[in-house]
């Protein structure tokens, strides 16, 4: 699978560890989920970046004691039509102010992309080399937005406020206080 972050290819630093396998210390690691929950004492005192494979079908609130020592979550998309993790996503970025990586994986599509990078993923594993370079491109085709959204940025109207004597659609100046 290829890596798409910052609207760039680049190689994988993390290596997925198995249920069972042992976690290589020195190295950054995803975990499946239940290995994080069942030995969190255990992986927290490891030597090495810790991120978890976190499934759709587990709240997100499980995960909150544990969000300062992760460096990484990859949510699961099962299916193209399953969209929980959009909902996973938003709660991780603005309820629990999650600010490490946050991966989508599974079965994601070009056409989804944009609404990924809405929802507050900044990662994302491709499994088509041609979809690659689409998601890497589509990064910057958009550069304002209405709505807000879990990647942070500000939508146009947050934007226009920040501006002083912003002018209005009907022509006038209006000072912003």
């Amino acid at each position: 699978m290829r890596l798409i972050k910052a609207g760039r290819i680049v190689d994988d630093r993390f290596v997925r560890v198995l249920d069972d396998a042992p976690i290589p210390e020195g190295v950054s690691a995803i975990i499946p989920a239940s290995r994080l929950l069942a030995d969190a004492d255990e992986i927290s005192r490891r030597d090495g970046l810790t991120g978890v494979l976190w499934p759709n079908n587990r709240r997100v609130a499980e995960l909150a004691s544990h969000l300062p020592r992760l460096a990484l979550i990859a949510l699961v998309f099962p299916s193209f039509r399953d969209g929980r993790a959009y909902s996973q996503a938003r709660q991780l970025r603005e309820h629990y102010g999650f600010r490490g990586e946050l991966r989508a994986t599974g079965d994601i599509l070009r056409d989804q992309f944009l609404f990924l990078v809405r929802a507050g993923f900044d990662a994302f594993e491709v499994k088509k080399d041609a979809d690659a370079a689409v998601f890497a491109e589509a990064v910057s085709r958009y550069s304002v937005f209405y709505q807000p959204a879990g990647d942070g940025r500000p939508s146009a109207l947050r934007g226009r406020l920040a501006r002083p004597n912003a002018v209005s659609a009907q022509g006038f100046t209006a000072t912003v206080r």
